[in-house]
């Protein structure tokens, strides 16, 4: 596969929103997004947030999925926290590896650092590349207060 991991650019911004809509209407997500937020999230990925990286999988021009990473701190841990909040391949790529290398991109990037993903039990497929990839699952419950929508 000569697939390549590359930053967002703008000129993925069509792309890139559109696979956000799938991702965000599937069973994998919780939430349905919105316009908004797709275009908030993508607009931090390509303009330098200190806080979001945005990567796509690109082969010959063709998208095949897209990645975004949230970038904090672990007092838990001590050291920085890396948060995996998207992580979508097109189901005409799926099972070619390109979860497993990104997990591997993304390590790499950030050496050291504490990975943290979520994930639906049902997404048995998922499961399956965040333990192969290392990944175990936590005894506790994640809690969330939304305060306004955008």
């Amino acid at each position: 596969m000569n697939s390549r991991i590359r930053p967002m650019q703008w000129k993925d911004r069509a792309a890139v929103i559109g696979m956000m809509r799938e991702f965000y209407a599937s069973p994998a997500v919780l939430s349905n997004g919105s316009e908004a937020i797709f275009a908030a999230d993508f607009r931090q990925c390509v303009e330098g947030s200190p806080y979001l990286e945005g990567y796509v999988f690109e082969e010959e021009e063709t998208l095949q999925g897209y990645a975004m990473l949230a970038k904090s701190f672990s007092t838990e841990f001590g050291k920085p926290c890396v948060w995996i909040e998207d992580l979508y391949i097109k189901s005409a790529f799926r099972g070619q590896g390109l979860g497993g290398r990104f997990l591997q991109f993304a390590e790499e990037r950030h050496p050291g650092a504490v990975f943290r993903l979520e994930v639906e039990a049902e997404n048995e497929r998922a499961v399956h590349v965040y333990r192969n990839g290392g990944f175990e699952m936590l005894p506790y419950w994640e809690m969330i207060k939304k305060n306004r929508p955008l």
